[in-house]
């Protein structure tokens, strides 16, 4: 496991909760599947406005499912002592690998045989992570933290502040 001061806090904890996007589909659709799931990913950090850098993971880091790996790492300024990019999110094309072990097919239509699909999983956001961006991302010098516009209808608050009488209006409202 990772150790060290650039693992330690919020970004590298204990229990890891995400929300999980998971694809079977044809071999044909799987490398566009695959474009999907990273776009959908960049479409969350996009909409949140947060700086972020989309990785294709060598063939080295991949792990043994893996065809191919995105990681989507998100501009974190707190982290490492002067800010860096941290990731986020990964997107996976594990191809024939999880289906073989699973034995997951499907009839193809054209030679009438069994084959086995492709599966995909990607990350949509990791429950941790994603906040930490948000936090370092948004906070004001005087220590407020300004709400993501996108975010605005669901809190309604425009802002996080030590100001309680700010938090007691938008109970109200």
């Amino acid at each position: 496991g990772s150790s060290g001061k650039s693992s330690k806090g919020m970004y590298r904890v204990h229990q890891f909760s995400k929300i999980e996007l998971f694809v079977f589909c044809l071999p044909e659709q799987s490398a566009r599947m695959h474009e999907e799931i990273r776009d959908l990913e960049e479409s969350i950090y996009q909409a949140l406005k947060i700086p972020y850098q989309v990785v294709n993971v060598c063939a080295g880091d991949l792990g043994a499912s893996a065809y191919k790996k995105y990681d989507i790492e998100a501009w974190m300024p707190g982290k490492d002592d002067g800010g860096a990019y941290g990731e986020v999110t990964s997107a996976s094309n594990c191809t024939s690998f999880q289906a073989r072990r699973l034995n997951i097919r499907y009839k193809n239509p054209e030679t009438g045989k069994n084959e086995f699909v492709h599966t995909l999983n990607g990350t949509a956001a990791a429950l941790s992570r994603t906040p930490v961006a948000i936090l370092e991302n948004y906070q004001t010098a005087d220590g407020d933290v300004i709400i993501p516009e996108v975010l605005r209808p669901f809190m309604g608050i425009d802002k996080i502040t030590r100001d309680k009488s700010q938090l007691s209006k938008a109970k109200a409202a």
